[in-house]
Order: C-alpha cells, then structure tokens, then sequence
C-alpha cells in the first residue's frame, strides 16, 4: 500500500495511491486502502498524483481516493491506460483530470518539478522520480530493477541518475523488496528461454501459465513461445482479460494475428495445440485457476496430463494458499512446475548499490518492503558511505522535516488502512472485526421471548436458535436445558420486579453465559431478543 506525499509550504504532491490485500484476521474484508484524512484537511493544497507504474499495490486505491480528492493525475502510457481501466469500473463524481507524461518529460506542480525517469520493472513503463524542490532533489526510484535485456522497452537511464547525482541530490528513497538477496536479478528475457525449453518437453499436453495479470511481459513471452509452437491463446480471468487489452491496445504487446481465441472455441482444437494464459499464481480463492483446480470452473476442467506452471513467486503469507491449489491440481493428475519460471522485478543488492553510487544522495530513505527490509537497505546504505544519523527508517504516518542541515521526524498523521468490504468503504472497523473474528470461533445463540406489555408475563418462549455453535437436533436435552436456564433468570427478573429490558437481557445472557461455559467449555455470542405484545 504505497503512497507518499511530499510538502512544502503551500504544494502537496502525492506519490502512488496503491492498495493492499487483507491479512488473515481481516474476516470477510476485500481490499485494504489507505486513509487519506490529511489530505482531504488540506485539499486546497494538493496539486496531484504522480504513479510511478501500474501495480495494484501502486495505483489501485486512486478510485476510492479520487472520489474525495479530484486533483489530477501524471503518469506514463500503459500506466496511465490501466488507471483509465479502475476509473471506468467506479463511477467518478467528477471527471479526473488525467495527463500522460513521457519519460525525461518534467510537470511543474506549485513548488515542486517532477521529472520522469525510465527504469526497468516486471511491467512496461515504470518510471523513477526526481523531485525538485527548493531545499534539494528527491529522487525516488519506484518499483525497479536493473535488466539490460528488457523485453519490451529500453533499459534503465542509469546515464540520468548519474547526471542527478552530480548536480547533489538531497535524498533517495529506494525499493528494499529485495536488498537482502546478493548479487544481481535475473533479467526477464531468461524466463522466455524456459518457457520454450518447457513448450518443447511439454508437447503433448495442454499448457496453462498462471501469472500475475500486471506482468505484460511475461505474457509476451508466454505468447512468443505458443506461436513458436504452434499453439492458441487462451486468456481466462477478468483482471488479466482487462490488462492484456489494454497493453495491446495501447502498442505494450505484440500478439500475432488469429493467435488468440475465445474459450468457447476451445473444443475445436486438440488439448496439445493450446495454451491457457490465467490468474490466480497466488492461490487467490477466487482467481480462475483456484477455481479450475477445485472444479468449480464453468469452462474449464483440469484433465489428467495436463501442465500447469506457476510463473510467479509466492507473496509471503500467501504459501498455504498455493500449496492447495498445487496439491488440487496434482491430484487431478496434472503435471505442476513451479521452478525457474519466474524473476523478480526488484532490484538486488549489486543493483541498489549501483544506484546509491551514482546518485550519491546526503540522505538515504528506504521504501518498499517490510521492516526488515528497510533495516537491511539501511545497513547496505551505510556500507555504500551515508553516515548512520542520515539514514532514516520511516514508519506510516511518520512526518520527516528534510533540508540540507537536517532529518527530523516532527510528528504523524493519521495512516490506518481503511477497510473495503462489497460497497461499503470504511463502515467495518476493528469492533466489527473483532465481532467476526468472535462469532467464526464461538457460534451464536440467540433467545427470543414475548412479554406482554405493563404486566411483563411471558406470553410466547423461550426460544433459542443457534448457529455455529452445536447441531440443534443432536443437542435436544442441551437445548431444553438451556431453555430452563434462561426461563429461570426471567423468572429471578420478575420476582425482584425489574421492568428494565437492558437488565433483564443482561441477567439472561449471563446465566445461560455461566451455564454454557460449566457444561460445554464454550462462549458463544448470546442475544437476548425481546418481543412486546399489548
């Protein structure tokens, strides 16, 4: 969940607007977005977004926080299409003022110049960012990696960065995802080589690649090795629909004539001249191949001999999901592969130190990664000469005051992910939580009784319904016990003549509270719900 705003005097700039995926305490929750509140205080003051490339975890907040804070938006081509793809799924309020920035292309916003800078990344278009302010130059690297042999594109203005580090650059905020791993990342083309070696071995099976909808070109390649061996596309899964139309369309791939087909004409062409290109590498419950390994697929069954690669990594915290879905796969008698079939689009430890020696900056902010990333690029800033008191570790929230003489942290703001659940953007909070998270491991019984009204007879019940918490017809005598408990505590209510609902649902939950835990060993959510009748 990346975003990054950047302030002197009157001007606010915003650096991505990303999302985040819900941990898995975050029961029934879709999304994760940041919250905006400062932003929103000082509207007036924000001049715009600027993305660096087109990842969720980049720009896919910016339509929730659009709806709030219409201020345009810059970014590169394919960067720019993907954002246009979010903007048209929710409807704006207002249009967003959207422009298209070319790489060494530089927009003035208030007191600040931002100039795009091309780096490499596992998407077409990612872009670092100098910022000039009046106190010094930011330079912000985004998501980025060094390859020399990109697929699509050039390689990284290494020349720029160098240019920036000569003229003296105030600060560097660089990518940590991967600066506790030595040496260099591989370059993308080595993927494309595999995949050929896998077509090559795989000839008389089907062929399904899971990947991560955003990496176009990985795609490319996957579709340079069909043509090769004679086979049709097949793209399943709305996100990776959505991507490889856009990236088309706007020139980021290249896809030969009649290569691509529909998936209804699969039964025209043999099992082995197809290949299927799907998401859900991350063993996403709901991803079109998470629903084909559990055969709740409309179109698409796994068949024994068919081989599925996984061409991604794992995200931590994400590996029992996807050793399920391996496990389903295997058991239906595909063949699974899972190594060499994916690089990292980050920078490794060779790379990040290249960019610190040519960018020479006074102080060094590590971004991207957790914090035990941030520590490791910490220390490798330091081999790489910053003095320790430069290098500063930020946590969400943390407000630093940077010039030349100093690196303060001056306070926080306000910086909790706000929940997206279906519709509702921020109406489910920790207490709502708390209550999911207490219901899917206790149950819930609830007691309904009708008291007439003045003299408080019980006219109608007790009855007690329960979900979650024990099998009503195998737990009668449970039941009718229970059923005692609460008539007895209404009983108690009554004789001492207390008329207060509030009381007489309290003495009910906690008698039947008591009983439950002395019988069971159990505390499910009790409900007492009172009915009036005149």
């Amino acid at each position: 969940m990346n975003i990054t705003a950047f302030e002197y005097e009157d001007s606010i700039i915003v650096v991505d607007c990303g999302l985040s995926f819900p941990g898995d305490d975050m029961l029934g929750i879709d999304l994760v977005i940041p919250d905006v509140s400062y932003l929103k205080q000082n509207i007036d003051r924000v001049k715009g977004f600027v993305i660096t490339h087109g990842h969720e975890d980049h720009i896919g907040a910016l339509p929730y926080v659009l709806k709030e804070i219409n201020v345009p938006v810059y970014a590169t081509k394919l960067t720019m299409g993907l954002i246009e793809n979010k903007l048209k799924e929710h409807v704006m309020p207002k249009p967003v003022k959207r422009k298209v920035v070319k790489y060494g292309q530089s927009i003035n916003l208030g007191c600040f110049r931002v100039e795009f800078i091309r780096t490499n990344h596992s998407i077409s278009d990612a872009a670092a960012l100098a910022i000039f302010s009046p106190v010094g130059t930011v330079v912000h690297t985004g998501d980025f990696k060094v390859d020399f042999t990109p697929v699509s594109g050039e390689t990284i203005d290494l020349e720029r960065f160098g240019e920036l580090g000569k003229k003296g650059v105030l600060a560097l905020m660089a990518d940590s995802t991967n600066v506790q791993k030595p040496g260099y990342t591989m370059s993308e083309q080595t993927v494309g080589k595999v995949f050929d070696t896998i077509f090559a071995e795989n000839e008389k099976s089907r062929i399904i690649v899971a990947t991560f909808a955003s990496n176009v070109d990985r795609v490319q390649q996957i579709i340079n090795s069909a043509e090769k061996y004679g086979r049709k596309v097949v793209v399943e899964g709305r996100s990776m629909v959505n991507v490889i139309s856009t990236a088309t369309e706007l020139g980021y791939l290249n896809v030969p004539n009649n290569i691509m087909i529909e998936m209804e004409q699969m039964q025209n062409y043999p099992p082995e001249k197809l290949v299927l290109i799907t998401t859900g590498s991350q063993g996403e419950a709901m991803a079109a191949l998470s629903r084909m390994a559990a055969n709740i697929h409309r179109k698409v069954s796994i068949m024994p001999g068919d081989t599925v690669i996984f061409s991604s990594r794992p995200i931590p915290g994400n590996e029992k999901s996807v050793s399920k879905v391996i496990n389903e796969l295997a058991e239906k008698g595909a063949k699974v592969i899972v190594q060499d079939t994916h690089v990292s689009g980050h920078a490794s430890q060779e790379e990040i130190k290249l960019i610190y020696s040519l960018v020479k900056p006074q102080y060094a902010i590590p971004v991207h990664g957790e914090y035990q990333h941030l520590k490791a690029h910490a220390e490798l800033a330091q081999q790489m000469g910053i003095p320790k008191e430069n290098t500063i570790i930020l946590s969400s929230g943390d407000v630093l005051d940077l010039c030349e003489d100093h690196a303060v942290l001056i306070g926080k703001v306000q910086a909790q992910g706000i929940m997206v659940d279906g519709l509702g953007v921020g109406d489910v909070g920790n207490i709502v939580l708390r209550d999911r998270q207490y219901l899917s491991e206790n149950g819930l019984i609830i007691i309904v009784l009708t008291l007439e009204k003045y003299t408080n007879q019980l006219l109608a019940g007790p009855d007690i319904v329960s979900r979650g918490f024990v099998y009503v017809r195998e737990s009668e005598y449970l039941m009718d016990e229970a059923r005692e408990v609460v008539y007895s505590a209404l009983e108690r209510c009554l004789d001492n003549h207390v008329t207060d609902w509030t009381k007489i649902k309290t003495e009910i939950k906690d008698s039947l509270s008591d009983y439950l835990w002395k019988k069971m060993k159990r505390n499910p959510m009790i409900l007492p719900i009172i009915m009036e009748v005149e």
